[in-house]
């Protein structure tokens, strides 16, 4: 069995080594420079872990889930136009560094060179590869979609919240680990017990986002705390307060996420003390430790030795102990 790391030099390697150097290079460069400013590598790395469970030869699954990686990147690339970011990864994002129009046409060929890698897995996995890789597509484009939509809305409900991130970032997790369990020859059930694991790590791992963007520790956080309060993001923490909130408690909220001038460190702390007010951090932990539970409670049912789960295992425990 591989280990994380081993598995993260693996896929790093093959990214290193990929040839995107074919003219006109104004619509590869923005490729690997996307690809090149690194990442956790998350998702082909439980492309791998996932077939690495039945199968110790690894050779036939590592384009596969370069695959998702890139395919993962180009969702990025093209939110960042949308959301007109400056920043990923530390880095001016690709529509910064050149424009929106290249962006647009890079990322349209990196989700061609995505179905490409992901082709590339042997003949007899290639229909139920595919499958789950196009239905998870589709459901991350449904995802954005309904997270735009509540850029507008001040009436989103947490079951509506919750679909949308699992649309958005879960699915992705679960396809993953599904797709690698697929080319591992593993039994239909453990690829569906697989796919429900990962898409509740995901669930969990971005409450934990929603909740560390607030109470986390900036220099284990890795980004400036208080992000989603200045921007008015509809999170967990904020549609589960304006859900709970009355009184002086709801006016002065509502102030908060309405008036235009402010002071940015002033509002994040009173935001997050309504949210203390609210227990609205308490219940969020608590909904994230739920997660985490649903997510052992599927390893747990999967038909294959512990020794061979405990990376997923270690990957859950890392997650469950990011400070909060």
């Amino acid at each position: 069995m591989y280990s994380f790391n081993e598995l993260h030099e693996i896929i790093e390697k093959e990214i290193d080594g990929l040839e995107f150097s074919a003219p006109p290079e104004g619509l590869f460069e923005p490729m690997k420079y996307i690809l090149g400013i690194g990442g956790k590598r998350l998702r082909p790395i439980l492309v791998l872990l996932g077939a690495n469970l039945y199968k110790d030869d690894l050779s036939k699954v590592c384009l596969p889930a370069i695959g998702i990686e890139i395919f993962h990147n180009f969702t990025l690339l093209h939110d960042d136009v949308m959301d007109n970011a400056p920043i990923r990864r530390k880095k001016k994002t690709v529509h910064e560094k050149w424009n929106s129009n290249v962006a647009i046409l890079s990322g349209d060929a990196m989700s061609i060179k995505a179905y490409q890698y992901i082709g590339s897995c042997e003949d007899k996995y290639l229909r139920d590869v595919l499958t789950v890789f196009n239905q998870t597509a589709l459901e991350v484009c449904e995802g954005q979609q309904f997270d735009m939509e509540f850029e507008d809305r001040n009436d989103v409900e947490i079951e509506e919240y919750l679909n949308m991130i699992r649309l958005k970032t879960a699915v992705l997790l679960g396809g993953s680990l599904k797709m690698g369990a697929i080319m591992g020859d593993a039994s239909s059930k453990d690829a569906e017990l697989l796919y429900h694991f990962g898409v509740n790590l995901g669930m969990a791992f971005q409450l934990q986002d929603d909740l560390l963007d607030v109470f986390g520790d900036e220099a284990v956080f890795g980004k400036k705390i208080g992000g989603d309060i200045l921007s008015n993001k509809k999170t967990f923490l904020l549609i589960n307060a304006l859900e709970t909130a009355s009184g002086d408690v709801e006016k002065e909220l509502k102030f908060w996420i309405t008036t235009k001038s402010f002071n940015p460190e002033e509002k994040i702390k009173a935001v997050g003390t309504i949210y203390e007010q609210l227990n609205v951090r308490e219940y969020s932990q608590n909904k994230i430790e739920n997660y985490f539970a649903l997510c052992l409670e599927y390893l747990d049912k999967v038909d294959v030795d512990a020794e061979k789960k405990k990376e997923l295992y270690s990957l859950v425990k890392g997650l469950v102990d990011r400070s909060v």
